[in-house]
């Protein structure tokens, strides 16, 4: 089919090719998009675009919806940007007393990111509170970080506990049922509990959930009268904490851990 090169088409393709698409077309969010090129997270990459600090093909780009589509020239500072193309996937053995946060802006606490050197857009995979130790997934993967911690996944969880006084056997049985009311209008999910030893009146559990609410496991075990003194994750999806992993050291996942992660998501 001959092609129509009328001036009007000839402009009408000059703008298409030099202007982004608008929010509600095909292509990747500019906060996305930045994310991806390892410069920053995406709630950064929306300060930038704010503060004026973006063009994409030579135009401003202040709009967070705008969508970047192949070949659309994106630059921050007016210096070109581009797309990753491996992706970082880090499983750190955290140390209890850091937070899984870029900022502590109120007081100033130790962050995961003080001890791991990697790139600004890569994230915790499922968070840790401040107390709690044990296996955390860092990645920049986004399509990944969502399959794993998306609401209904139900990806296995497994940590282990240790709380104040026995555990009676009725509380393991309501433990596994579900549906004790754990504050906020939340009721617990049915869990696997099992008990691993009793000593000096305290109880250690092993404990499979299969959501990450916030601080779920802390917030049930307190709501049964058994206040938690020590939690750890052992493991997320198919990924389980080494045992002679020393504390707050970290490794790169293998090709074949990653992909057993993006089969279990």
């Amino acid at each position: 089919m001959k092609q129509n090169n009328s001036p009007e088409n000839t402009r009408r393709r000059s703008r298409q090719a030099t202007n982004p698409s608008p929010a509600g077309d095909s292509g990747e969010r500019i906060n996305r998009y930045l994310a991806g090129c390892g410069l920053c997270s995406r709630r950064e990459a929306d300060r930038w675009v704010e503060a004026g600090r973006v063009t994409v093909n030579g135009k401003p780009c202040s709009q967070p919806g705008v969508k970047i589509n192949a070949g659309d020239r994106v630059c921050v500072d007016g210096k070109p940007v581009e797309r990753q193309q491996n992706h970082t996937y880090i499983l750190y053995n955290k140390p209890a007393g850091q937070l899984c946060s870029r900022k502590d802006e109120k007081r100033g606490r130790p962050l995961i990111y003080d001890f791991l050197d990697v790139a600004p857009n890569v994230q915790s995979i499922g968070r840790l509170d401040m107390d709690t130790e044990g296996l955390l997934i860092l990645t920049d993967d986004g399509d990944l970080a969502r399959a794993l911690t998306r609401p209904g996944g139900k990806v296995a969880r497994e940590y282990r506990a240790r709380v104040a006084g026995v555990v009676a056997m009725e509380t393991l049985e309501k433990l596994r049922r579900g549906g004790i009311d754990i504050g906020q209008g939340e009721r617990s999910d049915a869990w696997e509990v099992t008990v691993d030893a009793e000593t000096r009146g305290h109880t250690w559990l092993t404990i499979v959930i299969h959501r990450g609410r916030w601080r779920e496991v802390r917030r049930t075990l307190e709501a049964c009268g058994h206040p938690v003194r020590r939690l750890i994750r052992t493991r997320f999806a198919s990924l389980r904490l080494e045992e002679e992993m020393p504390k707050g050291s970290w490794r790169r996942l293998n090709r074949r851990e990653v992909r057993r992660l993006k089969t279990r998501a």
